[in-house]
């Protein structure tokens, strides 16, 4: 599996997520949304840097599930109920992506959400990876 972050020249410089990525392998991982639940179905954590953690961890538990590593993702959106929030806390939810991730970031979008599934979840994320 092989892939390769582009961030042309041209456009701004790309601050914990690449602009595009190639991709080539033999077997694509749909990971399907993951907030801050734990085991028990209950939301962890009260404010957006605790759930962020959390959900980033679910999601890499499930991929680490279908055999892929951090380094397979090829595209992760985050959906956050609040994106002022989110953007202040960015330095934190950077920090932790770095710690739990690395630091070749896929192709990243964060989109506004007016709520999630569990009325108490800050923040979701899904993904795509790439495994050979």
């Amino acid at each position: 599996m092989t892939l390769h972050r582009v961030n042309p020249a041209e456009l701004s410089p790309p601050t914990g997520f690449s602009h595009a990525v190639t991709a080539t392998g033999s077997r694509l991982v749909f990971l399907a949304g993951q907030t801050a639940l734990d085991s028990e179905g209950k939301v962890v954590g009260t404010t957006l840097p605790e759930q962020f953690e959390v959900a980033l961890a679910n999601l890499l538990t499930a991929l680490r599930h279908a055999d892929g590593t951090p380094a397979d993702l090829a595209r992760v959106t985050v959906y956050a109920t609040d994106v002022a929030d989110y953007r202040e806390h960015a330095p934190e939810l950077g920090a932790i992506w770095r710690r739990l991730v690395g630091r070749d970031y896929p192709a990243m979008a964060v989109v506004g959400a007016v709520r999630l599934w569990d009325d108490q979840a800050l923040v979701e994320l899904d993904g795509v990876a790439v495994l050979d």
